[in-house]
This record gives C-alpha cells, sequence and structure tokens, in this order.
C-alpha cells in the first residue's frame, strides 16, 4: 500500500482504494477481492452476503432520523483492466498495482490503475465503514466480471436487492450525471490456414509497432487514436506483394475491450530484397506516422533481423487473411442523431494472434441501438466468412434507455448546481454500464451514473484527478443526505 496516495483526502476513500489496489483483481479472476468484501463487511458487523456468481452484497442501516429514505444500492465492479506497457515486468495474478502521485494526479508504474471501477468500488467501502455522516438505509453491490462480458451484472439475482435508487459510481467525467449507455456484442474469429517451409534465401524480420495511446474502446473510440492491429496489417499488405513477404506470427493488442496500443510481427523475406524492405517498411511507417502526429506523437515502428522461423504462411493464405483483416470494419461508424456529441455505434478490432496455422482476432461493437450493433456484427462476420473463417457472436448486453424524468437525476441536478455552482452535465455515454443490465433485473431502479475524473482507462496511462476524487466524494454526501423518502 502506498500510504502517500492513502493519506490523501478523504483518507477514508483513497485508504479503501489502496486496500484494493493490494489485491490482484483480474476480470475472471476475482476470488481475493471477493473474499476480502465477505471479510471486509462481516468485520464491521454488517449484514453480508454472496450470490451463486459472485457479487458481494453488503447492507447497512440507516442513521438515526434517516430510516425513512428510499433504500440506495451503491453499485460498482471489483474487477480491473491489466494492461501493461511491454517493457514492464508484472504479474497482475499476483501483484497488487504500484500507485503513486504526479502532479495532482494518482497513476501506477506502467500498468492500468485500476482506478475504473475501483474508486467507485472504495467510495462504497467509504460509506460502510465510516460512523459520523448521514445516510438512509445502503445496499452497496460489488459486481464481479465487468470488463470481459459483464456477468456479474447479467447473473445477479433478481430478488436480492431491495433498494429503489441505485447509484452506479463509474463514470469518469467530473461534473457529468449519465443517465443512458451503449450496449456490446464480441465477434471472435477463427480460421487455420497452411505453412510452409523457409528456404536459406531467406531472413527473417521483427517489426514492433508501439507507443499508441490506446485506452478504453468505448470512451475513447472517437479521439481518431491509432489501432495498432489495422496499422500492423497496413504495414504488411503493402509489404507483401512487392518483397515477397511472408508472415510466420503476428501478436496485436491485449484486451477487447481497450483499443490496442502495439502489435508484433515476425516475416520473412528474401535475402537479397531485405534492405529494400526495410527502406519501405521505413518510408510507409513515416507516412502513417505523420497522418496520426497529431493523436499519436509516440508511435514507434521498428524493423530489426531476427532468426530464421522454420515456417510461414502460404502466399495463397497469407493474401487471404490480409485482405479480410484489412476489410474489418473499426472505429466509429455512426455519430448519434439525438444526442449531440455522442457515438451511437462503434467496433474496435482488439486483438490478433497469428500463430503456428491458426488465426484468432476479436472485435467489440458497441452501440445504444441494438440492431446497429447487430448489423456492425454482421458485417465482421461477411468480411471474415470470405475466406472460411468462423465466427462466433457472444457475450451481447443491452444499452441503458435514458429516464430524463427520474427522481434521483432531479435531485443531484438541483444540489449539484447548490454544490459546484453551475449545471451539470446530462448525458449517455457510448460506453458499457452496468445498469442496462441491471435494469433487466430491477426493472422499476431509479439510476444514475457519476463519478471523478479519470484519463486513459484500460491503458497504463491510465490516472484518476485526486481534487475531483475529494469533491466526488462530498458530492455523494450530500446527495446520500437527500434521498426522498419513501
Amino acid at each position: 500500500m502506498n500510504t502517500e496516495v492513502a493519506s490523501l483526502s478523504p483518507s477514508v476513500l483513497w485508504t479503501s482504494f489502496e486496500e484494493l489496489n493490494s489485491i490482484p483483481r483480474p476480470s475472471k479472476k476475482e476470488e481475493r477481492v471477493i473474499a476480502f468484501l465477505l471479510d471486509f463487511g462481516k468485520n464491521l458487523g454488517l449484514e453480508t452476503v454472496q450470490d451463486a456468481i459472485g457479487n458481494v452484497i453488503i447492507r447497512k442501516p440507516a442513521t438515526p432520523g434517516m430510516e425513512d429514505r428510499k433504500t440506495v444500492v451503491l453499485q460498482a465492479h471489483v474487477d480491473m483492466v491489466c494492461v501493461k506497457n511491454a517493457a514492464v515486468s508484472f504479474d497482475f495474478d499476483t501483484q497488487g498495482i504500484e500507485s503513486y502521485i504526479d502532479n495532482g494526479w494518482v497513476k501506477a508504474k506502467g500498468t492500468t490503475l485500476g482506478a475504473d471501477n475501483g474508486i467507485g468500488a472504495a467510495a462504497a467501502m467509504a460509506v460502510l465503514r465510516s460512523k459520523d455522516i448521514e445516510h438512509g438505509p445502503v445496499e452497496a453491490l460489488f459486481t464481479i466480471d465487468e470488463e470481459t462480458g459483464m456477468t456479474g451484472a447479467a447473473e445477479l439475482d433478481p430478488n436480492i436487492l431491495t433498494g429503489s435508487i441505485l447509484l452506479n459510481m463509474d463514470t469518469e467525467d467530473e461534473g457529468e450525471l449519465c443517465i443512458g449507455c451503449a450496449g456490446g456484442i464480441d465477434t471472435n474469429v477463427n480460421w487455420s490456414y497452411t505453412e510452409e517451409s523457409t528456404t536459406d534465401a531467406q531472413v527473417g524480420l521483427h517489426i514492433t509497432l508501439r507507443g499508441l495511446k490506446g485506452g478504453h474502446s468505448g470512451c475513447d473510440i472517437h479521439l481518431g487514436r491509432g489501432n495498432a492491429n489495422k496499422l500492423m496489417n497496413r504495414l504488411l499488405w503493402g509489404t507483401y506483394k512487392t518483397f515477397g513477404l511472408q508472415v510466420q506470427s503476428i501478436d496485436g493488442g491485449s484486451l477487447r475491450n481497450a483499443i490496442p496500443r502495439e502489435s508484433f510481427a515476425t516475416v520473412v523475406v528474401s535475402q537479397d530484397k531485405k534492405e529494400a524492405f526495410i527502406q519501405h517498411v521505413n518510408a510507409l511507417g513515416a507516412i502513417i506516422k505523420d497522418e496520426l502526429s497529431t493523436t499519436e506523437p509516440s508511435m514507434e515502428i521498428l524493423v530489426e533481423e531476427t532468426s530464421l522461423p522454420a515456417k510461414v504462411m502460404t502466399a495463397d493464405a497469407q493474401e487471404k487473411l490480409l485482405a479480410a483483416i484489412y476489410a474489418c470494419p473499426n472505429g466509429v461508424t455512426r455519430m448519434s442523431a439525438d444526442i449531440e456529441g455522442l457515438v451511437e455505434t462503434s467496433t474496435s478490432l482488439a486483438r490478433i494472434i497469428v500463430k503456428e496455422g491458426t488465426f484468432e482476432s476479436q472485435s467489440l461493437t458497441r452501440s445504444s441501438v441494438d440492431t446497429a450493433k447487430l448489423d456492425v456484427a454482421n458485417q465482421i462476420e461477411s468480411g471474415y466468412h470470405l475466406i472460411g473463417a468462423t465466427v462466433e457472436h457472444s457475450g451481447s448486453y443491452p444499452g441503458w434507455t435514458p429516464n430524463p424524468n427520474s427522481e434521483i437525476l432531479t435531485v443531484m441536478q438541483e444540489l449539484h448546481k447548490e454544490f459546484f455552482k453551475k449545471d451539470a452535465i446530462v448525458n449517455a455515454v457510448h460506453a458499457g454500464l452496468e445498469c442496462g443490465i441491471i435494469g433487466q433485473h430491477y426493472p422499476e431502479m431509479d439510476m444514475i451514473s457519476f463519478g471523478p475524473t479519470i484519463k486513459n482507462a484500460h491503458s497504463p496511462d491510465e490516472m484518476c484527478e485526486i481534487e475531483t476524487v475529494d469533491r466526488f466524494w462530498g458530492y455523494l454526501l450530500e446527495t446520500l443526505k437527500r434521498i426522498p423518502k419513501k
């Protein structure tokens, strides 16, 4: 635990955050953090239960005089996206996050910070452990596996909660009150290809594309950042016909919901074309870097000689695959016609693996319109269908339809103007939130999402602005004081 971070204001929240960050909590590997939360609630003497899927619910009675208020569900997910810089040695399965303070922000040393959604979970923990705040009945809901399928929300026991108002604390811009979000669907592709042996007349080369910003494939998809998988494919597409290039392997991206920051490829070319090939890649790389100079100033493209691999893709298989990847849609496909500045539909080619006769890819498509989401997923499928690949759509989850007449929205809008001396920004987000799924289980639940400022989630550049956490905490406490009566 970083004691300097834990001592930030409010210390009850930051201490809780550091406690969470000391526990490895990758998606689908939440056993340790679940056990921690069960002990946490029981040690406070609070009713603490775990549902069948692994979500933890901790109930705290109202403070004296507040018993007549509606029960509030404080909701956050406990898993985190685990991404690190390639040069950083770190094991997310065994190590706690190493946080530090940098010029008004909390960051992590070469890894994701886990503020998404550790800050929200820590806020709920802080309410549970505080003894000097006013609130009505509280249920803290800590969900699992939000980042890789929202299975905690999807499998939530529909009879376990008693609250009628839900405060989701997974929004990442101070001053925003979110009342809607996009749904999503995963598209996974598998394909087998033929290989052939290399010859002594060929040389092995390793291509590295790195230094991209990456980020959250929902929140950041509209920022024009480079996609390492698409850029690597562009390099290979632009060189294989001229230089007889053959691919041995490609490894690009990391997680399904992160814009890919890095890609690595091992290829072979003829010995007599090696220098010309390197010059061509450098020239094409310079064009790409110039195109993205504003959004990706730190991008690097390197070509280095490596050992000659024994086998590579055949030319026919390679031509089909590179064409299919080139045709795969990526980025924003439509902006909302109803909410200015909101991305309606997008898709991100998150992962590419080419190795030993097999190809795999992952795309995550998001949309606030379910039919548009399925349409883009079908576009992805159709391109890969032409090369005979197997395509599976999975993990579809619904969006969250905005309710502008929400009672808790009115309360928090009025409070925001009083507390911050300005109007809140009421909007919907292109990211996926658990509210849409929870709303299916509890259709009468009045929900809103808010939080402090967190930048570059889902990347090692993730950071949380310290002063906004202090204000977020104060806003949360004032909101709890003003929860309507039953």
